[in-house]
């Protein structure tokens, strides 16, 4: 038995050697050479769409892995009872502000003529009252009538005299308008109108999902006729821009790379065609290195992380693919 273990122990010491031979090689000519290769991972925004407000659904207009661009209506909801509530609110503006306007017009030629004539009569009313007064007045003086027929026809002329009184006071405030506290008031009415209908407007448009970018659909949540409540996620959508990939450097070797080294980005679905990149992104913090990270080095170490944005990124890159990436040597 022992004789059968010192062969494959002294194999397995044979091979470790020439890996650890191998490996140094390696790591002391890329140094040599200014070039790094680091290991990560593509790395893309997804973004969870739904509605802002809450309501059946009527349309969902793309299916899984349809591509979309900016400004791409997705998803609809039934729109009549916003639509309904719209054209209430649309109802009082005009009503509003039409109130407002009479108010500015102020009163009508018509409406000022008539109140002229009336002033007019109950001017002649008056004279013909005081000059009745003057004859009682000295009737009674003389005994001829009585005291009340006297009170009588002051009464009328009392009477006359306060309906001149007023029927003038009208004629002023029709010829001056109406009082500016009220056209403020009428104001204040109709931005209020105006402000319940540009949120309902509001709403109305938010009865439509569109694509914020361009990207792909990832998953389809929900279907028409379900019932959503606002901020319910109804799609999520793949950014197709930017690609970038997550990777980690060491600390000592952060003195190698810079904000826009150039970088070669290799798949293992095709070596033989690497993607253009670029580093877009240095953190300024250290951290553990993670789990995730297929590294030689120890997964303990205290790395960086680094963003690699590629340049002429395509479908084939996806969420979560491994990837290879060689960084060029460093421009002096």
């Amino acid at each position: 038995m022992k004789k059968i273990i010192k062969p494959v122990l002294l194999t397995l010491v044979v091979v470790i050697a020439a890996w650890l031979s191998i490996h140094l090689w390696m790591k002391y000519s890329a140094r040599k050479n200014g070039g790094m290769t680091l290991y990560g991972n593509v790395d893309i925004r997804q973004v969870n769409l739904g509605f802002r407000v809450n309501g059946r659904i009527e349309k969902m207009l793309f299916e899984e892995g349809d591509k979309v661009k900016p400004g791409d209506v997705i998803a609809v909801l039934d729109k009549k009872p916003y639509q309904d509530s719209f054209n209430l609110y649309k109802a009082q503006v005009d009503e509003s502000a039409a109130q407002l306007a009479r108010l500015q017009a102020g009163f009508r030629d018509e409406e000022i003529a008539k109140e002229k004539a009336n002033v007019a009569e109950r001017k002649a009313s008056f004279e013909l009252q005081e000059k009745n007064m003057e004859r009682a007045k000295a009737l009674f003086e003389k005994n001829v009538i009585s005291k009340q027929s006297y009170d009588e026809t002051w009464s009328r002329w009392n009477e006359t005299k306060a309906a001149l009184s007023a029927a003038t006071e009208y004629l002023n405030l029709v010829s001056k308008g109406y009082r500016e506290e009220e056209i403020t008031a009428a104001k204040a009415t109709l931005n209020a109108a105006e402000a319940r209908l540009e949120q309902t407007r509001t709403s109305l448009d938010d009865t439509e999902i569109k694509s914020p970018s361009e990207g792909i659909i990832l998953t389809r949540v929900m279907e028409p006729g379900a019932i959503v409540a606002a901020g319910q996620t109804v799609y999520t959508i793949s950014l197709t821009s930017p690609v970038w990939i997550r990777a980690y450097v060491n600390e000592p070797d952060l003195g190698r790379i810079h904000y826009g080294m150039p970088a070669k980005i290799f798949t293992d679905s095709a070596p033989d065609k690497p993607y253009d990149g670029h580093i877009g992104f240095i953190s300024p913090e250290a951290e553990f290195t993670p789990k995730s990270v297929e590294t030689p080095e120890l997964r303990s170490s205290l790395v960086y992380r680094l963003r690699i944005i590629a340049d002429n990124p395509d479908r084939n890159l996806l969420q979560g693919m491994p990837i290879t990436v060689k960084l060029e040597k460093k421009k002096q």
